[in-house]
C-alpha cells in the first residue's frame, strides 16, 4: 500500500446490493477499524460520497474469518505497516552506492534518509561519511600509490638530467596528513550535497526491528525509530581477521593503515588479495622493508597469468614473499609506534613452523559483508549463511519486496565502487522515474594498483576457457617496453598486453588485460569498445597513437597457441 493516504474525488453513486451505507459518525470510524483488522493494513482506499463511505466488505470479512486473506497477503510479502511512512526511501549505509542512490531519489522529490555509522576498528580507527572507497579504500590507496610512483620517478629523473642531493627521504606523516586533509574535504562535500538535495542524514547505526521500520542508534546510544515505504541496504564490507591470538590486539587492517599516525616500518602483509598487493606495493615504494605472506595463489578470481607476472615483478623490486604459510600467533615484544611484533606461522603443506619479527602486521585476507547485525532476520531477508552476502534478482530486489540491496554485499556480483554507484542510480530510476534499464554486471573494467598496474575487463583466460572451451578462444599477447622507461633502462619487456577473443563470434574481444603504467586510463577506453562489441579485426584496423603503451593493442599478432616469442625490440 502507498505511504500516503490519497483523497479520492467525491463521486455520486447510488446504493446497490451488498453496499454498506453508514452515517458519518458510525461509518467512517467503524468501517475503517473493521477493515484494518481484516486486511492487516492501517491505510485503506475508502471511497467517500457526501460524508458516506461505500464499501463491499462481505467477502473481505469472510476471507478474514477463514484466515485466508492474511496468509495470502503474507505470501505476497505484505505485513502490517503504519498508515503513513516517515520516508519514501531509507538508505542504510553512506558509502558511494548508498549516497548515489539517495541523491538520485531526491531528484524525483522523494523524501529520503541516509543512516551511516562506522563501527571503530579493534584499534579504534573510524572515519566520516563516504564509505570505504573514499575513506579507507580507492582514494587513499591511489594517492599513496602515487607517492610510490613519484619515488620511482625521482630515480628515473637523474637519467633525464635532473640533479639533486643523493639522499632523498620520504616523510610518512606529511603524506598521511595530506591524504587525510583531502579525504576530510570529501566527507564535508558529501554532507553539503545531501543537505542541498534535502536528504536527511543521521550518523547512526541502522537496524531493522520490524516491517518497514528501522531503529537508528547514534554514538551516544540514543535510539529513534523510522519508517519507510522502501529500504536500500548498502552497508558494504569490513576487513576480516584471522581469529588467532594477538590478531585484533596487535595487527592492523587497511581500515587503519591510511591514517596510521606513525610510519609502519618493517611490515608483514598477510594475504594475496588486491588489497594486500596494493598496500605492500606502495609501502615498499616509499622505502619500507615489506614481506607478503601468501597462503596459496595471488589475486584469486583474476587472470592467473597476469597475477603471476605481478608477483614476479614485485619480487624483482625487493618485496619478499613467504609462500604457503599462515600466521598462528602474533605477540608483542616491544611497545612503541611502531613497536616490535613476533609472528609465528605454520606451513599449509606440513607441520613446519617459522617465526619472524616485524614492526607492523597488516592483515588483508578478505572482507566480510556487514549484514549479520542489521536485523535482517527480523524482516525475513535471506542471506548466504556462509558469506553473509544477500542474493537479489536482476533488479537488486531481495526476497522481501520492499527491501533492495546494492554494492559489495550482493552475492555473486562484482565488488567495485562504480558498480555500486551505477546499480544505485539505475535502481532509483526504475523505482521513481519509470525507467527500465538494469545494471550490467558484465564487461566491467577494473584496475589493480600494484607497482606494475593491472587493468582488466571481461573474462580472465581461465574463465573464458571454462565457458567457451579452449578450442573456441584465441589469445593474442605481447610484452612491451614503455618509452618512458627506456632512458633509465629499467624493466625491459616487463609490461604485458593480452586480449581473449571468441572465435565462434567473429573473434569478438571478450577479455582485455594490460600490465603497465596508467593501466586504468588505458582500460577505461577499451572497456567502452568492448561494450560496443569490438572484434579483433576492428582492433587491427584501428590506427595506434605513437608512441604510447595502448598502441600495442592495435598491433597484436602473436597467439598463445603458436608459442611464438612475445618480446619486443625497438620502438
Amino acid at each position: 500500500m502507498g505511504s500516503v493516504l490519497r483523497k479520492s474525488k467525491a463521486v455520486q453513486q447510488a446504493p446497490g446490493p451488498g453496499t454498506v451505507r453508514r452515517g458519518p459518525a458510525e461509518g467512517a470510524q467503524k468501517l475503517q477499524e473493521g477493515q484494518c483488522r481484516v486486511t492487516a493494513e492501517s491505510s485503506q482506499p475508502f471511497g467517500f460520497v457526501q460524508e458516506e463511505q461505500i464499501e463491499e466488505d462481505e467477502k473481505t470479512l469472510k476471507a478474514h474469518k477463514e484466515g485466508s486473506l492474511r496468509k495470502q497477503r503474507e505470501m505476497n510479502g505484505h505485513t502490517a505497516v503504519p498508515h503513513s511512512y516517515d520516508y519514501d526511501l531509507i538508505v542504510i549505509g553512506g558509502g558511494s552506492g548508498g549516497l548515489a542512490a539517495a541523491k538520485e531519489a531526491a531528484k524525483y522529490e522523494k523524501k529520503v534518509m541516509v543512516l551511516d555509522f562506522v563501527t571503530p576498528t579493534p584499534l579504534g580507527t573510524s572515519w566520516g561519511l563516504g564509505g570505504t572507497c573514499v575513506n579507507v579504500g580507492c582514494i587513499p590507496k591511489k594517492l599513496m600509490h602515487q607517492a610510490a610512483l613519484l619515488g620511482q620517478a625521482l630515480q628515473d629523473s637523474r637519467k633525464f638530467g635532473w640533479q639533486f642531493p643523493e639522499e632523498v627521504k620520504h616523510n610518512w606523516m606529511t603524506m598521511t596528513e595530506s591524504v587525510q586533509n583531502y579525504i576530510g574535504s570529501l566527507n564535508w562535500g558529501y554532507r553539503v550535497a545531501l543537505r542541498e538535495k534535502k536528504v536527511t542524514y543521521e550518523n547512526a547505526y541502522g537496524e531493522f526491528v520490524g516491517p518497514h521500520t528501522v531503529k537508528a542508534t547514534n554514538k551516544r546510544g540514543v535510539e529513534k525509530l523510522y519508517t519507510a515505504e522502501r529500504f536500500l541496504i548498502a552497508t558494504g564490507e569490513r576487513p576480516r581477521y584471522l581469529g588467532i591470538p594477538g590478531d585484533k590486539e596487535y595487527c592492523i587492517s587497511s581500515d587503519d593503515l591510511f591514517s596510521l599516525p606513525y610510519c609502519p616500518g618493517k611490515t608483514l602483509v598477510v594475504g594475496a588479495s588486491y588489497v594486500a598487493l596494493e598496500c605492500a606495493g606502495f609501502l615498499a615504494g616509499v622505502g619500507l622493508d615489506v614481506t607478503i605472506m601468501v597462503r596459496s595463489i595471488l589475486l584469486r578470481g583474476f587472470d592467473q597469468d597476469i597475477a603471476n607476472k605481478i608477483g614476479e615483478y614485485m619480487e624483482e623490486h625487493g618485496i619478499n614473499f613467504i609462500r604457503e604459510f599462515v600466521p598462528i600467533k602474533v605477540e608483542q615484544i616491544k611497545e612503541g609506534t611502531p613497536g616490535i611484533l613476533k609472528v609465528t606461522s605454520k606451513s599449509t603443506k606440513g607441520n613446519e613452523i617459522i617465526e619472524g619479527e616485524y614492526n607492523t602486521v597488516l592483515l588483508a585476507i578478505g572482507r566480510d559483508a556487514c549484514t549479520r547485525k542489521i536485523g535482517l532476520d527480523k524482516v525475513g531477508v535471506i542471506i548466504n549463511e556462509k558469506t553473509g552476502k544477500i542474493p537479489v534478482n536482476d533488479k537488486e530486489q531481495t526476497n522481501v519486496p520492499y527491501i533492495y540491496a546494492i554494492g559489495d554485499i550482493l552475492q555473486d556480483k562484482l565488488e567495485l565502487t562504480p558498480v555500486a554507484i551505477q546499480a544505485g542510480r539505475l535502481l532509483v530510476r526504475r523505482l521513481y522515474a519509470g525507467a527500465t534499464t538494469k545494471c550490467d554486471y558484465v564487461n566491467v573494467p577494473t584496475t589493480v594498483f600494484t607497482p606494475l598496474e593491472y587493468g582488466a575487463c571481461g573474462y580472465s583466460e581461465e574463465a573464458a576457457v571454462e565457458k567457451f572451451g579452449e578450442e573456441n578462444i584465441e589469445v593474442y599477447h605481447s610484452h612491451f617496453w614503455p618509452l618512458e622507461w627506456t632512458v633509465p633502462s629499467r624493466d625491459n619487456n616487463k609490461c604485458y598486453a593480452k586480449i581473449i577473443c571468441n572465435i565462434q563470434d567473429s573473434e569478438r574481444v571478450i577479455g582485455f588485460h594490460v600490465l603497465g603504467p596508467n593501466a586504468g586510463e588505458v582500460t577505461q577506453g577499451f572497456a567502452a569498445a568492448m561494450k560496443c562489441g569490438i572484434t579483433k579485426e576492428q582492433l587491427d584496423s584501428t590506427i595506434g597513437i605513437h608512441p604510447v603503451c595502448a598502441e600495442i593493442f592495435t598491433t597484436l599478432t602473436v597467439t598463445k597457441r603458436s608459442g611464438e616469442n612475445t618480446l619486443l625490440s625497438g620502438c
